[in-house]
C-alpha cells in the first residue's frame, strides 16, 4: 500500500514538470528539423553581416583600381576584384543590406496592402470581395517578374521603384492568403460564440479572426522575402533596380556576365551569395511552417 502512495506521489510530481508552454514546443519543433536550423544560422550570419558591414568589410566597396581589376582570389582580394578594381568580398558585404531591405520593404508593402484587402473581400462577401477578387485575378494573370518589370516601367529604374514594384507584385499572394484564412476561421464555433455575445463585427474581426491568421501570414512573409529577393535581384539584373555603383548583388551579376570566360569569379560569388540567401529563408520558413503545425509531433 506504501509502494502504491508512492507511485502516485511521484506520478503527481512528474506532471507539473512534462508542461511546457505552446511557444516552447513551437521552438522544439524547430530545432529538431536540421535544415531550418542550418537556414537560421546562415541567415543570421548574413543579417550580422549587413548590420556590422562598416566593420566587417575589408575595403571601402566603391574604391576602383583599373591596376588590379579583374584579380582572381588572392590573399588580399579573398574573392577577386571586379572590372574596376573593387573588392567583391567588400561588396557583397555591404550588398548583403540592399537584398535584406528589398526583401523585407517589398514583403511589408504587400502585406500592408494584401492582408487588410484579403480581410475585408472575405468579411464583407458580396461585391467588395467579387472586386477584390477579380483585381486579383487580374494581377495573378501576369508573372510576378514581369509585372514588377511593368511597375517599374512607370515608374522608373531605382532601387526604391524596385522594392515597390516588387511589393505590388506579392500583393494578389497576400490578398488570397488572407481571405483563405478568414473564411475558415470565421466559420468556427468561437467566432460564433463571440457574436452571440453581442461582440461588434470589427472587434470579432480584429480581436478575433485576425490574431488567428497571423501564423499563416508569418510563414508566407518568410518565404515571400525569398522571392523578393530574387526579383529584386533579377530587376537590377536587368538594369531596372539599383543603379551602378551602388553594390547590389543583381547588378554585380549583370556588370560580371561580360567577364565570364576571362574572370568568372565576377559572377559567381554574388550569385552564390544570392543561392545562400534565399535557399537560407526557403529553410527557415518551411521550418516555421512545420513548427506552427499543430499536427507535428
Amino acid at each position: 500500500m506504501n509502494h502504491a502512495v508512492g507511485e502516485s506521489v511521484q506520478a503527481v510530481q512528474v506532471i507539473p514538470t512534462r508542461h511546457i508552454s505552446e511557444a516552447s514546443l513551437i521552438l522544439h519543433r524547430f530545432r529538431r528539423n536540421r535544415l531550418a536550423v542550418a537556414g537560421a544560422v546562415a541567415l543570421t550570419v548574413f543579417i550580422i553581416l549587413a548590420l556590422l558591414a562598416p566593420y566587417v568589410a575589408p575595403k571601402d566597396p566603391l574604391a576602383a583600381d583599373l591596376s588590379i581589376n579583374l584579380t582572381p582570389p588572392s590573399e588580399g582580394y579573398p574573392l577577386g576584384t571586379d572590372e574596376l578594381g573593387r573588392d567583391i568580398l567588400s561588396r557583397i558585404i555591404y550588398g548583403a543590406r540592399i537584398s535584406l531591405a528589398v526583401g523585407l520593404v517589398s514583403v511589408g508593402i504587400a502585406a500592408i496592402i494584401g492582408v487588410p484587402l484579403g480581410a475585408a473581400s472575405s468579411y464583407r462577401g458580396g461585391w467588395v470581395d467579387n472586386l477584390v477578387m477579380r483585381s486579383m485575378d487580374i494581377l495573378l494573370s501576369f508573372p510576378s517578374i514581369l509585372l514588377a518589370i511593368m511597375v517599374v516601367a512607370v515608374l522608373g529604374p531605382g532601387l526604391t521603384n524596385a522594392m515597390i514594384a516588387v511589393g505590388v507584385a506579392l500583393v494578389p499572394v497576400y490578398a488570397r492568403l488572407t481571405r483563405g484564412t478568414v473564411l475558415y476561421i470565421k466559420e468556427l464555433d468561437f467566432v460564433e460564440a463571440a457574436r452571440m455575445a453581442g461582440a461588434r463585427e470589427s472587434r470579432i474581426l480584429f480581436r478575433h479572426i485576425m490574431p488567428n491568421c497571423l501564423a499563416p501570414i508569418i510563414v508566407q512573409s518568410t518565404l515571400n522575402i525569398a522571392s523578393a529577393i530574387l526579383s529584386a535581384a533579377a530587376l537590377g539584373f536587368l538594369g531596372l533596380g539599383a543603379q551602378p555603383p551602388t553594390p547590389e548583388w543583381g547588378v554585380m551579376l549583370s556588370k560580371g556576365r561580360i567577364y565570364l570566360r576571362v574572370a568568372p569569379h565576377v559572377s559567381i560569388f554574388p550569385g552564390i551569395a544570392i543561392m545562400l540567401t534565399v535557399l537560407a529563408f526557403n529553410l527557415v520558413g518551411d521550418g516555421i511552417r512545420d513548427a506552427l503545425d499543430p499536427r507535428m509531433v
